[in-house]
């Protein structure tokens, strides 16, 4: 998706929200867009999920389903969760039944389910906030839109944001995210837009960029292919050990990590870190919403 030298103003005479913003991102990027109050964040937000329309330029390539958090869930309709969610689900696009399973798994996976039969004026922010991201979430969205979404979240809740986006990223999606309590630490690889007196700008990466180190967890036999395609596709990887609670004794280890077998020695490498590889023989282990083109 890409703005094209996109201007706004919300009148005719008034004075310019975004000028001349070009800018864009692709399938499995996300983007924190940063700036003062005010300064036209959530406009971009808007004009990224289509609440907005440019005054000049266009926005290209937006995908069909675009799920969209604005920063305050608009609670103050006559609706409780579940009918609300259903309904908003048949708007994007879902069968009765369709609409009906997405409802039952967004409402459970987001701790809603107690709330279902609750009107929407009687739930607290953090609560509505909640419904905001289930309603998103009811289609797979190709482009996520949040505005400020750790707004009202309690702190186990707020896991919940990073743990989406993760997951529509791995599915090929786009996100863009405000956020001005700094939540935003919890995505190390997101690019980062600045709004600025109506101009957007992408903040160029520094040379301390901040490292991830992800775990992952491999049976024994694929190790050494796994350990293999990381450092094909540019990844440090920082050592590889067994998890010997299968295992029928520990000897061997030095063996195995000259040998490139799972062990528990390091391996050594001079790129920077950003993988670790754990080798396991036991695990088997508007209103916002969507809007559907």
């Amino acid at each position: 998706m890409r703005l094209e030298n996109v201007w706004l103003r919300y009148h005719r005479r008034g004075p310019w929200v975004l000028r001349d913003a070009a800018i864009g991102i692709a399938p499995g990027e996300a983007a924190i867009v940063q700036g003062r109050n005010g300064a036209g964040k959530s406009t971009l937000l808007q004009l990224a999920a289509g609440v907005l329309r440019p005054t000049r330029g266009r926005v290209v390539e937006r995908p069909t389903v675009v799920g969209w958090v604005p920063e305050r869930f608009p609670a103050d309709q006559p609706f409780d969760v579940h009918y609300y969610l259903v309904a908003m689900g048949r708007m994007a696009g879902l069968t009765s039944v369709e609409a009906g399973r997405a409802v039952d798994h967004w409402t459970e996976r987001l701790g809603l389910t107690r709330f279902r039969r609750v009107r929407l004026p009687e739930l607290s922010k953090g609560t509505a906030q909640k419904v905001g991201l289930a309603q998103a979430m009811l289609r797979p969205p190709g482009l996520l839109v949040l505005d400020e979404p750790w707004e009202g979240l309690d702190a186990s809740s707020r896991e919940l944001v990073p743990e989406l986006i993760d997951e529509v990223l791995a599915d090929g999606g786009s996100v863009l995210v405000s956020d001005h309590r700094g939540e935003t630490v919890r995505l190390p690889g997101a690019r980062r837009w600045t709004v600025a007196a109506g101009e957007v700008d992408e903040v160029a990466p520094t040379e301390g960029q901040a490292y991830a180190v992800v775990e992952i967890a491999v049976p024994a036999a694929q190790v050494a292919g796994t350990v293999t395609r990381l450092r094909a596709d540019g990844h440090r990887v920082l050592g590889v050990h067994l998890d010997r609670l299968g295992a029928t004794d520990g000897a061997g280890v030095e063996t195995a990590a000259a040998e490139g077998r799972p062990g528990d020695a390091p391996v050594s490498d001079p790129e920077p870190p950003d993988v670790a590889v754990s080798g396991s023989t036991t695990a088997n282990t508007a209103s916002g919403g969507q809007v559907a083109r």
